[in-house]
């Protein structure tokens, strides 16, 4: 393929040329974090001379294998500490200033990378922004909270977060020799991706790298106190056969054995416990909770676009063994465990999401039930939060339910990725959304469309989509995407919602 080339701060790169896109991958934003930079924030990445071929992607963050991540195209590697690299896909790299689109990949903090073929963004470059994929620090080597047990462990607990700050950083200092515009940056991400926007919109080192922000099946309130946060380093220390004295010995253990030590970490951790590697409001990179923060103004002036999925937890319960047994009193059961001690009768709570759903399996409404707790209210908590301070604030909600794995994913956590990404034909794709044909793909055109007109405009108008009302406190219009069915909603689920009012999500 022919080659394209242009200037960094580091040094020149060289990419590669294909149709109307040019392709950089593989560009280092910063150190490698091996030995003694282990767990410290990230560092400038060396200068180079000469033109630094960037045809491949650079090594994925380290990580144990993941079903998940095979079936989105991963090559099952276990990843490097130098790993903190990214991909730029352009137009070309003039001085057009085009809007940026960041994307911070998802899989719970533990695993995933910004170049599988899910996020290829040629087919988004092509529709006039520089599109940028990166890679962070995952799991311990990200979000291993150590400050409180030893010194000189400072930020260890959101190294992850440092890096992503990092990146928008070079993004800001770089992406004008791609064509892009460093004043017109977007931010998105999907699950933990979308998790990380939000710390991203509440941490103040952040503030001034991006205008807009897009957060797809997460937000804010996947993150620790300092003292649950302390408790699982300790767990994990536990783990990897580190005693309290002598956690500087964390920088000399291999990777492997770090890794195989958070496996027995995540496998014992209770599904009900949530995410035991997350970020961590330390009080330097998150000074509060994201919500609380986004409320007191730290993203004013973002626009912001934030959504789910209709039954976001069918993923996971695919894999909860003992999801067979549940029935109508366990459900019951399960639903006053969370109610009633914030004040609900008991009862009251399945009473609410049975009455839309009365013939429904138990399985559908416990999905809908931990889809509302992990996912749509936390949205909602956000959205409000921005809208105190800004009224650019958009919601959709993705409903087209896949018929793979015999129909038992319905809309399911991460299945809008690849028609925001309008990448249906990427390898494992088709496995996911079922067969590819001219609805799919008239729904991959429209999601598409509107994600780059937010990055474009602040506004996610599009052909072919219904005008898009602003979400605010009294109407909640809601964009719903279907195939054959892109519409507005008002307040969907609004009896749910209701339900949540006062509880801590």
């Amino acid at each position: 393929m022919p080659s394209a080339t242009t200037r960094t701060l580091q040094g020149r790169v060289e990419g590669e040329r294909s149709g109307d896109v040019s392709v950089f991958r593989g560009i280092p934003y910063a150190a490698s974090t091996s030995g003694a930079a282990r767990f410290a924030p990230p560092r400038p990445p060396e200068p180079w001379d000469g033109v630094r071929p960037c045809r491949t992607a650079g090594p994925i963050a380290p990580q144990n294998p993941s079903a998940l991540e095979t079936m989105l195209g991963s090559d099952g590697s276990t990843g490097d500490e130098d790993c903190l690299s990214l991909n730029v896909f352009t137009p070309d790299c003039d001085d057009a200033g085009r809007p940026v689109m960041v994307w911070i990949h998802g899989g719970a903090f533990v695993t995933g990378t910004g170049s599988i073929p899910w996020y290829d963004g040629a087919r988004l470059a092509a529709r006039g922004v520089v599109v940028v994929t990166i890679n962070y620090r995952l799991g311990a080597l990200g979000f291993l909270h150590l400050e409180g047990i030893a010194p000189g462990f400072d930020g260890a607990g959101n190294a992850g977060l440092l890096d992503q700050i990092a990146a928008l950083e070079w993004v800001r200092d770089n992406v004008s020799g791609f064509g892009g515009d460093p004043d017109q940056v977007t931010i998105f991400g999907e699950s933990a991706g979308a998790m990380s926007v939000a710390c991203l919109l509440a941490a103040p080192a952040a503030r001034g790298l991006f205008r807009r922000a897009i957060l797809q099946s997460g937000a804010g309130a996947h993150v620790h106190e300092p003292e649950r946060a302390t408790a699982v380093a300790q767990k994990f220390l536990a783990e990897a056969g580190v005693g309290p004295g002598d956690v500087d010995r964390l920088r000399e253990l291999s990777v492997a054995d770090l890794l195989a030590a958070q496996q027995r970490l995540s496998e014992s951790t209770p599904f009900d416990d949530g995410l035991p590697l997350q970020p961590v409001v330390d009080g330097t990179v998150l000074v509060d909770r994201p919500h609380r923060a986004i409320g007191a103004g730290h993203a004013a002036g973002v626009d912001v676009l934030i959504g789910t999925t209709a039954e976001e937890m069918n993923l996971f319960l695919l894999m909860d063994p003992g999801l067979g047994s549940l029935d109508e009193a366990g459900l019951s059961a399960r639903a006053d465990a969370r109610f009633v001690p914030a004040g609900r009768k008991p009862g009251e709570a399945l009473a609410v999401y049975r009455q839309d759903r009365p013939d429904a399996p138990v399985r559908d409404v416990l999905c809908a039930l931990l889809t509302d707790f992990t996912f749509r209210i936390p949205a909602i908590r956000l959205a409000d939060a921005q809208l105190t301070q800004h009224p650019g604030v958009w919601m959709y909600l993705f409903t087209y339910r896949t018929p793979a794995f015999g129909g038992q994913l319905g809309s399911c956590h991460a299945l809008e990725i690849p028609f925001v990404w309008d990448n249906l034909d990427a390898r494992g794709a088709a496995m996911f959304v079922g067969e590819v044909d001219d609805g799919l793909r008239a729904l991959a055109t429209q999601m598409a469309d509107a994600w780059v007109a937010f990055a474009t405009s602040g506004v996610p108008a599009a052909p072919g989509l219904p005008e898009w009302p602003r979400y605010d406190a009294d109407r909640r219009a809601t964009m719903r995407f279907d195939v054959g069915a892109v519409e507005v909603l008002d307040d969907p689920g609004r009896a749910e919602r209701e339900l949540w009012q006062g509880l801590d999500r």
